[in-house]
């Protein structure tokens, strides 16, 4: 595209369950668009989304990659999401920034736990989308199986456009429903491929016509006047069907399936075309909601050039020598190279340099971004995930994102005594890149706990720090936050006396030792009469008592939800002294805590697991094992099951795995502090 036309643009999202071929069918897009020269291959690590050595080594997407190609004078922008669960946060912030979704299904195992998630999310974002039967070429791959399921749980309005043509390692091509063609590809695989348009081969002609006319049916409710033509018995012409379907993409009332193979180059020029034909671009899609920064009243942006600039930035890549990559999605306006931009997030102000289109890790330099395009800059000065990008002159801020709670945690800490500020200093890179990923000091393990979405995405984060950042860490599972309390009344002495020569040491007083209820914390009561205990010394007293409980009896915890009450005692006018004194409180504590049928307390967890029906028996199985006290079901708003309960946080550091291994992914779960319990 020579010049810029907010029409001719495309923004889209390649979405689905991981190993489903989003990577492969992105490489295949940006091979037959004639961006690329040679087909990558994710085993040999060369393809041009998959670039982080992360991936690489893993063989997954584990961040969106940006992409862009053009195609008969259009703009495509591509982000390859991932599909693996603990990585499907950075699918979502994705989403948000195109105008339609590609929902890749793999032709063998069908809609699995992913598709159905990313589903779910394209509702949130009221995205336009189709769906694309991938591996058509595989062993066990079936186009109307896999439909079938499709209805089953999306619905009836996934609607063919698309027909294979043989199977397995015959196929060989696919049927165009509404031209009624059959398009047979000669050549494909690591060469563009060579196709011809025929007839529609004999012995699925009937199979043809059968899904033609469900076709029909399905888009003619989209308009009256076509509807009553078809009722009366006249046929709707191709271009008449093209715009209906057009039409039932757009408002969401049809999702259209096609098919192919991403790894043999089928269907990839054929997809190409529908995406240009078909999918909204930004000036066909409603605006978006911002807010008026100096009114603080709503305000909707439209995707045009002629207006303020405003963008959105939904991911950020750090780089430890050359600073942050910032990737924005530009809503209204342009953005000139060398210009100043305003952060209305932070409300600071930021000069921005070059701009580039990315193609995966590889950056051209633009002079100039429009409204509905995507782009990058690099070295933006506090900038993050999340944050509105405008002229000063007409502030808005769109809508936070709202990123999931971590559900796993480890504690870590750095191998090399030394390293506590390399290792600071790169996990704030990290949380720059990914805001689902937390770090923190448990006040009462004193440990540094690293927490993240899952045992992939910390493993990701861990090597992340060592081969990107050179940090190696200790990571363990991290300990549990126990206290102590006691359970009856007691009343105990302690006293201090020191005698040296010279001026000695002398602290004596009496305590009453009391249980309190969960949670009521410290009570320190002074009941001295007469001046038996000095004022002054008092406190000492106190701050002797709250020292020891720092270290529990039992085995070392904490102690809390006590009532100590200083009510007797005596001094030396000379020997006693605040240390005295603070010690005689330690010593009464730490001999009475003994007395007084010490216990450990461990810290409760409110859970709450969201699961579909099948799987309630044994999600109730395991947390009764856990020790788990079920608390209550219902139904969530998502159709699913929701049980809560009261668990001891000992037994749950490890649940996201046990959660994921019992519901095949299908499960989730929340966590907060309740309260703590006796052991």
């Amino acid at each position: 595209m020579t010049k810029y036309d907010i029409n001719k643009v495309k923004n889209i999202a390649l979405v689905g369950h991981g190993d489903s071929g989003k990577t492969s069918l992105t490489e295949a897009l940006l091979y037959d668009s004639g961006m690329i020269t040679r087909l990558g291959d994710i085993k040999q690590g060369n393809t041009t989304t998959d670039y982080d050595p992360r991936e690489i080594k893993k063989g997954i997407t584990i961040n969106s990659s940006l992409a862009y190609l053009d195609w008969k004078g259009l703009m495509v922008n591509i982000l390859d999401t991932p599909g693996y669960l603990d990585f499907i946060t950075d699918t979502k912030l994705s989403l948000r920034v195109v105008d339609s979704t590609i929902i890749v299904i793999c032709g063998v195992s069908g809609v699995e736990v992913q598709t159905e998630k990313v589903w779910n999310f394209a509702d949130e974002y009221k995205l336009p989308r189709a769906l694309f039967i991938n591996k058509m070429d595989r062993e066990r791959a079936d186009f109307y199986r896999v439909k079938d399921i499709i209805n089953e749980i999306f619905g009836s309005s996934a609607i063919s456009i698309q027909l294979p043509i043989g199977k397995e390692e015959n196929f060989k091509g696919v049927v165009d429903l509404i031209k009624m063609k059959a398009i047979i590809y000669k050549k494909s695989g690591e060469s563009k491929p060579i196709f011809e348009e025929q007839e529609i081969p004999q012995d699925i002609k009937e199979q043809a016509e059968s899904y033609r006319k469900e076709l029909v049916e399905a888009v003619a409710e989209f308009d009256d006047e076509l509807l009553m033509k078809y009722l009366d018995g006249e046929s709707l012409t191709n271009q008449e069907i093209a715009s209906l379907l057009k039409q039932g993409i757009k408002e969401r009332k049809t999702v259209p399936i096609l098919c192919g193979s991403a790894t043999m180059n089928l269907g990839i020029e054929l997809l190409l075309d529908f995406i240009g034909e078909y999918l909204p671009s930004p000036s066909e899609m409603p605006p978006v909601a911002a807010k008026n920064v100096k009114t603080s009243s709503e305000e909707l942006i439209e995707n045009t050039i002629d207006s303020s600039f405003s963008a959105f930035v939904f991911k950020t890549v750090a780089d430890p020598y050359v600073g942050n990559l910032t990737y924005f999605r530009v809503y209204s306006g342009k953005l000139p190279e060398d210009s100043n931009i305003y952060n209305s997030s932070k409300s600071v102000d930021n000069k921005v340099g070059k701009i580039y289109k990315m193609q995966g890790k590889n950056q051209r330099s633009i002079s100039e971004v429009y409204a509905g395009d995507i782009a990058a800059v690099a070295k933006l000065k506090n900038t993050v995930t999340g944050d509105t990008l405008c002229d000063k002159d007409t502030p808005v801020l769109f809508e936070k994102i709202e990123y999931p709670e971590p559900i796993m945690l480890l504690a870590i800490s750095p191998k090399t005594k030394g390293d506590e500020d390399k290792l600071s200093t790169a996990l704030s890179k990290i949380i720059d890149e990914d805001p689902t990923v937390k770090i923190y000091r448990d006040e009462d393990t004193g440990e540094s706990i690293l927490a993240g979405m899952g045992e992939s995405h910390l493993e990701v984060i861990i090597d992340t720090m060592e081969s990107k950042f050179g940090v190696e860490v200790e990571k363990s599972t991290p300990k549990v936050g126990y206290k102590e309390t006691i359970r009856k009344n007691v009343k105990v002495e302690g006293k201090y006396k020191k005698q040296s020569g010279g001026r000695g040491q002398y602290g004596h007083c009496w305590l009453e030792l009391e249980p309190k209820g969960r949670g009521e914390g410290f009570e320190f009561v002074d009941k001295i009469v007469g001046g038996v205990i000095p004022r002054q010394y008092r406190p000492a007293v106190e701050k002797g008592v709250v020292g020891a409980m720092k270290k529990g009896v039992l085995a070392g915890y904490p102690t809390v939800d006590i009532k100590a009450t200083v009510y007797d005692g005596s001094y030396h006018p000379v020997d006693s002294s605040e240390m005295a004194f603070k010690v005689a409180g330690s010593m009464a504590f730490k001999k009475g805590a003994v007395e007084a049928n010490p216990v450990l307390l461990e810290p409760i967890m409110d859970i709450e697991v969201i699961v579909p029906k099948e799987y309630m028996g044994d999600i109730i199985g395991d947390l009764n094992s856990k020790r788990g006290k079920i608390m209550g079901m219902e139904e969530s708003s998502s159709g699913k099951q929701s049980i809560k309960a009261k668990i001891p946080q000992a037994e749950i550091f490890k649940y996201a795995i046990d959660l994921r291994s019992i519901t095949q992914g299908r499960g989730t779960f929340s966590l907060k502090f309740s309260h703590y319990e006796e052991v």
